[in-house]
């Protein structure tokens, strides 16, 4: 048993986790989305899911759930890989 402001500490922290853990789950779907597109050369699918992923990066960074340097990371290399279809 902790102290009243550890406690709430705890259930906060553990509150943010999840829902951190939700935001990245959902970005890892979309992210996987565009690849698969990538992978069966399919442009148009792919170009969609990324503005999709795009977007959810956007908002993972505008919660503090990853840093904006690896959003735009992210997003370039995902977009490098849909320029590669030809």
């Amino acid at each position: 048993m902790g102290t009243k402001s550890a406690l709430k500490s705890l259930r906060q922290s553990q509150k943010r986790r999840m829902r951190n853990k939700a935001v990245k789950a959902e970005v890892r779907t979309y992210r996987s989305k565009v690849l698969a597109a990538v992978e069966q050369n399919n442009k148009e699918e792919a170009a969609a899911n990324l503005r999709k992923v795009a977007s959810l990066y956007d908002k993972a960074v505008k919660k503090g759930v990853i840093k904006a340097n690896t959003a735009a990371r992210s997003k370039s290399r995902l977009a490098g890989r849909i320029n590669t279809i030809s």
